[in-house]
């Protein structure tokens, strides 16, 4: 059984230290180290300062993006606590509203240095990744990101404060972070196993299976999760950007692997 010990980790003066944002500042930390890792042992022509550059500036939008992006679809929420807004130390920032603004993010900086986009999303595919391994279990100090009822024995305590409105009389969920977070590590080794089968890889095929095998990966997540914060019509709105996702990482499959063909002839 899991239960969380509470979101607040340490009090230095009268400030609260949250877990969320620790946790979130040591999954950026990793993911940092995995990608300069990637780096240097299977992409040595690219730029460590570039690297270093470019990673600034996706923390920073990534940040921004992912918080922009949960706002938006629980936006009656901050209509009302408009303060609430900047507080992501309390949770509630979307791993897909940060993929979204790092890809812009990063296309927008590719094009004004005149580097490759692709190669470089394909090395920091696995950076992000990790992050989400790491991430996700901001998520269980928060007592968020959280299943249908269980009585399974890795059951997830929800606080009565923290549990939607018809599953007030439970008490135990799936932790649908830990099943995110495990297929994370899942998704991690399979695209470990495509960057070394496949040495003459073209630029872009490890960013794309991410973006496919992340997206079914929360789909699967979402098929039980009872705390999304916007449904439409019974669907989950990350399932809807999941499946664009995905159709998103086969169009670009497609056509890097077309014009690897056309550069053969």
């Amino acid at each position: 059984m899991f239960q969380s010990p509470g979101a607040i980790a340490f009090t230095l003066g009268n400030t609260d230290i949250h877990w969320y944002g620790l946790i979130m500042s040591f999954a950026i930390l990793i993911g940092i180290f995995v990608i300069i890792f990637t780096k240097k042992r299977y992409y040595p022509d690219i730029s460590t300062d570039t690297i270093c550059d470019i990673s600034f500036m996706l923390i920073i939008c990534g940040i921004i993006s992912a918080r922009l992006y949960y706002v938006i679809l629980d936006y009656k929420y901050f209509i009302k606590f408009p303060l609430e807004i900047p507080a992501v130390w309390h949770g509630g920032i979307s791993i897909q509203g940060a993929i979204i603004g790092g890809i812009i993010a990063g296309l927008i900086y590719a094009k004004k240095k005149k580097i490759n986009f692709l190669r470089y999303a394909d090395v920091y595919s696995f950076g992000i990744v990790t992050g989400q391994i790491i991430g996700r279990w901001g998520n269980f100090f928060n007592s968020e990101a959280f299943g249908l009822p269980t009585d399974l024995p890795w059951k997830l305590y929800i606080p009565y404060k923290s549990r939607p409105m018809q599953f007030r009389a439970e008490e135990y969920f799936h932790p649908a972070f830990l099943y995110e977070s495990l297929l994370s590590i899942i998704i991690l080794i399979i695209l470990y196993l495509i960057l070394v089968k496949y040495k003459k890889r073209t630029d872009g095929l490890i960013f794309f299976c991410y973006i496919i095998l992340y997206s079914i990966a929360r789909i699967i997540v979402e098929l039980i999760r009872v705390d999304s914060v916007l449904n439409i019509n019974n669907i989950h709105i990350a399932h809807i950007t999941a499946f664009l996702f995905i159709i998103g990482g086969i169009i670009g499959i497609i056509y890097i692997n077309k014009h690897d063909k056309k550069r053969a002839l």
